[in-house]
């Protein structure tokens, strides 16, 4: 491998197995009010931030404002004719504390409309990118050149209030939010359609315009839009592209370098890519057996041979649930409406009733119930939209609702720049060695 790489290793390897020990005696030991297994493994559970515009129950799942989905699928306002939510109403909710009415959508859906404009530098940057270039790193890089219309940045810089922060954070928040879904249904067209581009219609809602943009005009798939582009908005402060968009604007980055940063978190195989993992691990399923519609049994067969191979079921478990993702449920009630027949769906209603169980007799799994990941891939395929590759941007554009509304909460506040204490494993150890009173 090289002799720096080899040395790196070889050293690496044998402190890491030393680590392992470490948390294997020491995990539960108490350290600054924190286990040292939390201190190890991801800040598990530690309270380190304050997010006002969601909240994360281990029980109940995500509230919005205190609101549940099913209540936001209720109070929500709604097209004419419709039945889901529109995303505005929960932009509205998350960024002033009050469900909205049917006005304040219509005004917020305007507004959008009038602040899309995307300059056409930004295509040409798209377009000087190779076309095999994943969708999401597209994406990162579109919005990266776009920074350069940030107001706060140019404000910034000629010099403001530290008072005035919020102001410019609330206006780019608009624009970015407003030119998304141009920019990301740009790049699926040019992608995935040979760049036959489709231009805005002002009239139409944010949602609805984003699909039709992508190029679905089915009432159906709007209307999934509008369900999708609510439910991923937010999902507390602590997930990867929420704490990385509210860390890099600690740092008073204006609102498009904090949410670049964001999405590549969210194009992690950890985080936003699951959803489209889930569909693959069907396919290749259903491909194995040789049919598109499994049985129960083989269902279960596969979910065991997936299990003794050491690889997960994906789209099941959950860092912090302990309860069926109410963002699960609110799809199935869609697909239960919308598309209750066809084949891929009821494999993924299926998998909901065999996979739990199994994954729980295991022992080794807390939450064995799905979460939002193990619907959201099925629907998008029912409408036609199977480029899988594509999902996580039109994650990455509701996301941007709910960790946008929370940057501009960050500057109201005037929280200050985010910086944990780190130790390192040298002097953890002398700590548990009581060869020095504390980690400071």
């Amino acid at each position: 491998m090289g002799q720096l790489k080899d040395h790196f290793y070889n050293n690496a390897i044998k402190s890491a197995e030393d680590i392992k020990a470490l948390i294997k005696e020491h995990g539960e030991t108490v350290i600054d009010n924190v286990t040292l297994s939390q201190v190890y493994q991801g800040m598990r559970g530690i309270v380190g931030l304050v997010t006002e515009t969601s909240l994360l129950d281990s029980n109940e799942g995500i509230r919005f404002r205190g609101f549940s989905i099913p209540e936001l699928v209720e109070k929500l306002p709604h097209v004419e004719g419709g039945s889901q939510p529109l995303p505005e109403g929960l932009f509205h909710l998350m960024l002033i504390g009050e469900i909205p009415t049917e006005e304040d959508v219509d005004h917020l859906s305007a507004v959008f409309a009038r602040r899309s404009h995307v300059p056409n530098y930004v295509f040409d940057a798209i377009e000087a990118l190779p076309l095999h270039t994943h969708p999401m790193t597209q994406f990162s890089i579109a919005i990266m050149a776009l920074q350069t219309e940030s107001l706060f940045a140019k404000a910034y810089g000629e010099g403001i209030n530290k008072k005035e922060y919020w102001n410019y954070i609330y206006e780019d928040t608009m624009n970015l939010i407003a030119r998304l879904p141009r920019i990301a249904a740009y790049i699926f067209r040019r992608k995935y359609r040979n760049g036959d581009h489709i231009q805005p219609n002002g009239m139409l809602d944010w949602a609805a315009n984003f699909a039709h943009m992508l190029g679905y005009e089915d009432e159906g798939f709007r209307e999934l839009m509008r369900l999708y582009l609510t439910i991923h908005a937010d999902h507390e402060g602590g997930n990867v592209s929420a704490h990385t968009t509210h860390l890099v604007g600690s740092a008073l980055s204006d609102p498009y370098l904090s949410f670049a940063a964001g999405m590549n978190g969210l194009a992690g195989p950890l985080h936003g890519l699951a959803n489209q993992e889930v569909i693959r691990w069907i396919e290749e399923m259903n491909k194995e057996l040789n049919t598109d519609a499994p049985s129960k049994e083989q269902i279960a067969d596969y979910i065991q041979k997936t299990l003794t191979q050491g690889k997960v079921v994906p789209g099941y478990g959950h860092a912090v649930l302990r309860k069926t993702d109410p963002r699960f449920i609110a799809q199935m009630e869609f697909a239960k409406k919308y598309c209750p027949d066809d084949a891929l769906v009821q494999t993924v209603w299926n998998i909901y009733e065999v996979a739990p169980p199994i994954l729980q007799s295991t022992g080794k799994i807390k939450n064995p119930w799905p979460n939002v990941d193990a619907h959201s891939g099925a629907l998008l395929k029912h409408y036609g939209l199977i480029e899988e590759d594509f999902y996580t941007v039109m994650f990455g554009v509701s996301r941007a609702l709910g960790v946008l509304a929370s940057l501009c909460w960050d500057r109201v506040y005037g929280f200050p720049i985010e910086r944990p204490k780190s130790v390192t494993t040298a002097q953890v150890k002398q700590w548990l060695n009581k060869e020095i009173s504390s980690l400071e």
